[in-house]
């Protein structure tokens, strides 16, 4: 039985379905209606492309990783149904949950195009699966990378993910300490603990060219400097390095289109934005030859330094603008996927990478 990434990635991919189909958690009531009560009821007068794409799409990545998962533990009976029966039972608990929000609605539609799209991506993976690809991936992560990589190749296949929540500065993730501020200010209010609560001097202030150029330089320099914790060899890593710039780069050109539209997917990368990306690049293949202990720390030094400098710059009137499209628009069924992920990776990244130095040498 073989260990696989895909189980993991499948349980954190079922929770951020949990969150983005009840966000905003909020004015829970029962509206007088039963909760199923959504399979019996008449056809949607309204019906777009768009709805069918998002929900076929949403949980199309579940049934594939379910289905990778059975296969990838000699349980290939379970490949196809599996996934559907789960998540049938997922979709039908959302669906159901939200006839207490009033500001989601509960559909039978999308229940059955969620069904389908775990469907669809569990044939998918088994028809790569007789296709030989599964066991070519095999061989190709047993050549490629070390023997403990699972976490660290869930984070490197969930970053680009988390790009696609907009981003105050270009690949800036892990900016929460305002957000944190204000909840808590919130939590706090007409209670004795709101006094506790630390208080700045003075207001956060917007990064300096060279501080958002330093941002973007050790945002897009972290995930290669995770990959060399992974991959074995210097060749591999010069040829990991490109691949993860232009994914990273990709990835951010889409949260882009999606939010201004496609005549503004690269309106991110500006002048700081391209010097601090190409030093990352360039810097990243200098150091494709270091140990990966040596990579390991560079990670906790360049978190740190990251963290820091992003936490301490404000999100902005713009970029708060910006987010309505995705917490209140069209976009709010990608609003928990994409937004947990963001402000989570970077932590999840060092939590990671302490405790990939805290165990002994990796071997094949």
């Amino acid at each position: 039985m073989h260990k696989t990434a895909a189980s993991p990635l499948a349980l954190m991919y079922a929770a951020l379905i949990v969150y983005a189909s009840l966000y905003p958690f909020s004015d829970w009531r029962d509206q007088g209606m039963e909760p199923l009560a959504f399979l019996l009821a008449a056809l949607p007068r309204y019906w777009t492309g768009f709805d069918v794409a998002i929900n076929l799409a949403g949980y199309a990545p579940l049934g594939s990783m379910l289905a990778l998962s059975a296969l990838r533990t000699d349980r290939t009976r379970y490949s196809l149904w599996f996934p559907v029966v789960l998540a049938a039972m997922l979709s039908l608990s959302m669906e159901s949950l939200q006839s207490y929000l009033p500001a989601r609605v509960s559909s039978r539609e999308d229940w059955g195009l969620n069904m389908a799209g775990a469907w669809m991506g569990a044939v998918m993976t088994v028809f790569l699966e007789k296709m030989g690809a599964i066991d070519r991936w095999s061989r190709f992560r047993a050549r490629w990378f070390v023997a403990q990589s699972r976490g660290g190749l869930v984070l490197l296949a969930t970053w680009p993910m988390a790009l696609l929540f907009p981003a105050a500065v270009p690949f800036g993730l892990g900016q929460v300490f305002e957000r944190i501020e204000e909840a808590l200010a919130t939590l706090l209010v007409d209670s004795p603990f709101l006094e506790w609560l630390p208080v700045r001097d003075i207001e956060l202030q917007p990064l300096v060219p060279g501080a958002e150029l330093l941002c973007v330089l050790l945002g897009v320099l972290i995930p290669c400097l995770l990959g060399f914790c992974v991959i074995q060899s210097p060749r591999a890593r010069v040829i990991f390095v490109p691949f993860c710039v232009g994914v990273g780069m990709l990835a951010s050109s889409l949260s882009a289109a999606l939010s201004w539209g496609p005549a503004h997917a690269w309106a991110w990368l500006d002048l700081p934005t391209q010097w601090g990306a190409g030093a990352a690049l360039a810097l990243a293949l200098v150091l494709a030859r270091a140990p990966w202990r040596a990579s390991a720390a560079l990670v906790l030094l360049s978190l740190g330094v990251y963290l820091s400098l992003l936490n301490q710059a404000p999100e902005g009137a713009y970029f708060a603008q910006t987010l309505q499209a995705w917490e209140q628009g069209r976009f709010i069924r990608f609003h928990g996927l994409a937004q947990w992920l963001g402000w989570l990776w970077p932590f999840a990244t060092l939590v990671y990478v302490l405790m990939r130095i805290w165990q002994p040498e990796p071997r094949n």
